[in-house]
């Protein structure tokens, strides 16, 4: 099962990716070397703040396209979970 995931930077700012193992994926942001995002390397410490099952990875990437495309305010509401996948119109598995 594919999920997609937000981590917060030290500068507040907010990255969003997908895996399907999201633990797995995290611990190698947190270590910082080539196999990490290039975003993510000099903004530790990092937070993993908001994971949701999405389902295949096809439909994992169109989430986080999606996501990504969202105002800075409207990923806050949906980390906070004032706001659902669903309601955004992204799909997932989300309970």
């Amino acid at each position: 099962m594919w999920s997609i995931y937000i981590i917060r930077c030290r500068d507040r700012s907010l990255y969003t990716g997908i895996s399907n193992n999201v633990a797995k994926r995290f611990a190698v942001h947190q270590l910082g070397n080539a196999q990490s995002a290039k975003y993510t390397r000099t903004r530790h410490p990092l937070q993993l703040v908001f994971t949701a099952e999405i389902g295949t990875r096809s439909a994992a990437s169109t989430a986080e396209y999606q996501i990504k495309k969202l105002s800075k305010k409207t990923k806050e509401l949906l980390v906070a979970g004032r706001i659902s996948l669903s309601a955004l119109g992204i799909v997932s598995s989300e309970k």
